[in-house]
């Protein structure tokens, strides 16, 4: 369940980081909920992890509702 609400989060777009982080419990519950680590499960929540550190994408439903937040990295 908490890899179908995670997963359909993040194809519509919507609350990004929330979607991303059910995404990353359940792939870490089935890498190592099972004594033994498959990499399959390890690759799909480091990519969750990603996508909770880095947040929605320029064309997602969260950046048209929320605006896109853009850091300035010049320097003054």
């Amino acid at each position: 369940m908490l890899e179908l609400a995670g997963g359909t989060l993040l194809l519509l777009g919507l609350w990004t980081p929330v979607g991303a982080v059910l995404l990353a419990v359940s792939q870490a519950w089935l890498a190592f909920g099972r004594g033994a680590i498959d990499i399959a499960p390890v690759i799909a929540a480091a990519v969750a992890v990603s996508l909770i550190m880095l947040g929605p994408g320029a064309w997602s439903a969260d950046a048209r509702l929320y605006g896109r937040k853009r850091l300035d990295l010049r320097l003054k």
